[in-house]
């Protein structure tokens, strides 16, 4: 499928003065959570609601903290979640694209909102 990058801004919902940060992000569909370095922490002033156990790409685990809230936004889109703290690079994961009914269209190598919604189900 290749590597899809894209454009995504993310902010603290408890500091809306805060300005948001547009992130240029990976694309990553195997990856469960969002993920952000600690800059992009520091920046919004998310605070750790402890650490969880992740399995490297090496196979290794390691704890990471966990923070959150924050505020994911795509195109007219928008999801609340939490943020895993590790890497350089910010990474949207399966959990963030499911929340904001997002798909991959492999032959384009992009990020789109979901042209055949299902209403939910609550």
């Amino acid at each position: 499928m290749g590597i899809v990058m894209t454009m995504i801004r993310i902010s603290n919902p408890r500091y809306p003065d805060l300005p948001p940060i547009e992130a240029h992000a990976l694309v990553d569909s195997a990856c469960i959570y969002l993920v952000i370095p600690e800059r992009v922490c520091r920046q919004l002033k998310l605070e750790a609601a402890g650490t969880r156990p992740v399995m490297l790409a090496d196979g290794t685990w390691r704890d990471v903290p966990y923070v959150g809230p924050i505020d994911v936004r795509f195109k007219d889109r928008h999801g609340m979640g939490g943020a895993m703290v590790m890497g350089d690079q910010v990474i949207l994961g399966a959990i963030a694209m499911e929340d904001m009914d997002l798909v991959i269209t492999p032959k384009r190598r992009s990020l789109d909102v979901n042209p055949n919604p299902v209403p939910l189900r609550v």
